[in-house]
């Protein structure tokens, strides 16, 4: 005869909500203290003190300084990238692939334009700017898209060229030199048509 049955063990739920909340309030945190001081300005220690939690937390739930920064963005480069790689042309597949790589280029520059400090940042943060997930995955989409409109050869080398032109330091130099947004939207889109017409 076998004794009573023993309730299951109930899953470890807590310490999930815990690092969630605690997510929540450190990106709460660092936008409140960048929003008033400006990134450059902001300790990893003043995110952590104004979150209420410990230095190696922030560590733990973002790995470094351009882990949290990249957070921050990560709503808006996932918008970006799945308007590009998944929505409806004329961004989206099926679209005329110059017209896209163009639309890309100046979605780009607007998110530069909104969040300059924080994309700066987070370059500036990183160890190598190019091996990070939002680079590498901008570099595929305009690779993508230039093999689409059949530049094929050296396919690797034009995108890395194309993305320089998208780089938040170089793009926020030229906002900063006087250059306008809608200049600089103009002449991505004249490199590209030059290109494209190979």
């Amino acid at each position: 005869m076998t004794g009573p049955l023993l309730p299951l063990a109930q899953p470890q739920l807590e310490p999930r909500r815990d690092a969630a909340r605690n997510r929540e309030l450190l990106i709460e945190a660092a936008q409140r203290l960048f929003a008033e001081r400006g990134v450059e300005a902001v300790s990893m220690d003043a995110v952590a003190q104004a979150a209420g939690v410990g230095k190696g937390t922030v560590f733990r739930r973002f790995g470094s300084r351009a882990g949290l920064l990249q957070a921050l963005l990560d709503r808006d480069e996932t918008e970006l990238q799945q308007r590009f790689m998944f929505g409806p042309p004329p961004c989206g597949p099926g679209g005329d692939p110059t017209e896209r790589l163009i639309e890309y280029g100046k979605a780009r520059m607007r998110l530069i334009e909104r969040h300059g400090d924080l994309l700066l940042g987070a370059e500036q943060a990183a160890r190598d700017p190019y091996d990070e997930p939002p680079w590498r995955v901008s570099a595929m989409t305009v690779r993508s898209i230039l093999s689409e409109a059949g530049c094929i050869e050296h396919a690797d080398v034009w995108a890395g060229a194309l993305m320089a032109t998208l780089s938040p330091a170089w793009v926020l130099h030229q906002l900063s030199s006087g250059v306008s947004q809608d200049t600089l939207e103009d002449v991505w889109a004249q490199h590209v048509r030059l290109l494209t017409a190979l």
